[in-house]
């Protein structure tokens, strides 16, 4: 039954849709379909059984697009297994210990059903826009703490998921 996988991300300087693309990449590899595509331009999910959404981190608060599009497909959502996962913290924390989802995804879970969410490290890099982006790497907090074995080992998670799902349909 689930084979179509859209990969939907909110990003701001690209980072959050190199994981985005990481984790679609996992997924074909698992033999599943999958695709990563900006959150704003999807239009609907009727061609797709499954979702994992991703949203940047910015001051505690997903990013506008990702949160948008939970909003905008809600019901389409709640017909489909779900996954969500954030990205931000700039340092190792995240892959250290598991991180919470902020209060908006966390309630975003509940109200779709999500079967699940995970916080990766951020990536903030010169040429990053925005004003408190800047302020940030002038102060020399910036650097890539994605840990890109972390994330394909929960994309494979995912795709096992979704694996097991197929068994029993």
């Amino acid at each position: 039954m689930t084979a179509d996988v859209l990969v939907a991300y909110g990003t701001t300087n690209g980072s959050t849709a190199q994981i985005a693309e990481a984790v679609a990449e996992v997924l074909n590899k698992e033999g599943l379909t999958a695709g990563a595509r900006p959150a704003a331009s999807v239009e609907n999910l009727s061609e797709y059984d499954a979702v994992v959404v991703g949203g940047a981190l910015y001051a505690g608060r997903w990013h506008k697009d990702a949160r948008r599009f939970l909003r905008r497909h809600r019901r389409a959502l709640g017909e489909r297994p779900l996954w969500l996962f954030s990205s931000g913290p700039l340092d190792a924390s995240a892959a250290e210990r598991e991180i919470p989802p902020v209060r908006a995804v966390r309630r975003a879970m509940t109200r779709l059903d999500a079967r699940g969410h995970v916080t990766f490290g951020g990536c903030l890099e010169e040429g990053a826009k925005g004003r408190i982006a800047g302020m940030i790497l002038r102060n020399g907090k910036g650097g890539d703490f994605r840990d890109f074995h972390q994330i394909e080992q929960w994309a494979a998670h995912v795709a096992e998921e979704l694996a097991g799902a197929r068994k029993q349909n």
